[in-house]
């Protein structure tokens, strides 16, 4: 077995272990609420509290995942980590705007977030953002980056951290699935053991549709499942070094599948009988059809999977990403559609 056969073994295993807990766990009561932190004291004597979410941290999760995908692969396609990083500020500092951005002008909601949509964002800007940066390095004397290895490997990070992102939505109760009591009976049958339920009046789909402890559709669970696949299989044909296939690969099984999944989706997601996610999504597949036939895929030399790793396993690194994750975590996991009320008093009997 090789080094890159046993990496993607060891993303299996891992992901199938996370998948098995958080798909039984996460809807339960108690699992959207990481901490609460009191802010202003009523007059009362109680405190008004800032709740922070699970849905906060699995989102910066997902998000220093993705980073550490492109800071490993392109690593191991000997991109500098100079050139990595530079490329990862300006992604992120478009697309995460973008999140938000995106979800306001199309859901018309100020305190929501659009993964998929920023996603997008970025593909299209990607390879305009890489000819760019190879302009300004030829013109100083530097290396190339190659674009069809920062395509496959934006396709495959994304794929990676919108799985692992999911688990947000099964903490938050968001992007809920359809109810099976109003499903298609074939839906109804199949899912009849295996749905998700969300226990809690704070959960989104208890608040917005007040489906509080109604069977539905997991759809997270499923996109979850079906964005890591593509992942993997990406990640194959990267570490075979078919570049361009893993990127027309990874972007296409992860759009149709959200083109697809919003039909038996029960969120709101816009007017009108195909909304603005699905079109993006459509764009996006006739974007990577264009880039593809343009981009030649010639046979690349097997990507060094180590040199990626040292790359990522140096402290500069770690400490970068530790702070991107709380960065994240401070803009996604402070809730701004629920407060808490706490009381805080003497345990006397422990004085």
């Amino acid at each position: 077995m090789t080094v890159n056969d046993a990496a993607a073994a060891l993303l299996t295993v891992l992901y199938a272990g996370l998948f098995w807990w958080a798909f039984r766990v996460l809807p339960r009561e108690g699992w959207q609420f990481l901490a609460t932190v009191p802010r202003s004291r009523r007059p009362d004597g109680q405190w008004t509290g800032l709740n922070l979410t699970y849905y906060g941290a699995f989102t910066a999760s997902a998000v220093l995942i993705a980073v550490a995908f492109v800071i490993v692969l392109l690593g191991s396609v000997a991109v500098s980590l100079e050139s990595i990083l530079c490329l990862s500020v300006i992604m992120l500092g478009a697309c995460v705007p973008a999140a938000k951005i995106l979800a306001w002008v199309i859901e018309g909601k100020a305190n929501t977030f659009t993964i998929g949509g920023a996603y997008m964002f970025g593909l299209f800007l990607a390879p305009w953002i890489v000819a760019a940066m190879n302009t300004v390095s030829l013109a100083m004397g530097g290396a190339v980056i190659p674009l069809p290895a920062v395509l496959a490997t934006v396709a495959i990070a994304y794929a990676f951290g919108e799985g692992t992102g999911r688990l947000a939505c099964l903490s938050f109760g968001c992007c809920y699935g359809a109810p099976l009591n109003q499903s298609h009976p074939w839906l109804s049958k199949l899912f009849a053991r295996h749905h998700a339920m969300f226990v809690g009046p704070t959960r989104k789909a208890a608040y917005e549709r007040n489906l509080e402890a109604v069977p539905l559709v997991p759809i997270q669970a499923m996109t979850a499942a079906v964005s890591v696949a593509a992942g993997m299989a990406g990640l194959w044909l990267f570490f075979s070094g078919r570049m361009v296939a893993g990127f027309v690969l990874t972007v296409v099984v992860t759009q149709v599948w959200r083109i697809g999944s919003e039909y038996v989706r029960a969120d709101f997601r816009g007017g009108g009988t195909v909304s603005w996610y699905q079109l993006l999504s459509v764009a996006g597949i006739v974007y990577v059809a264009a880039l593809a036939a343009w981009l030649a895929d010639v046979p690349h030399a097997p990507p060094d999977l180590p040199c990626g790793i040292r790359l990522l396993w140096q402290p500069g690194v770690i400490l970068c990403l530790q702070g991107l994750w709380l960065g994240m975590f401070v803009f996604t996991g402070r809730s701004r559609v629920t407060t808490a009320t706490l009381s805080l008093h003497v345990v006397k009997d422990q004085i």
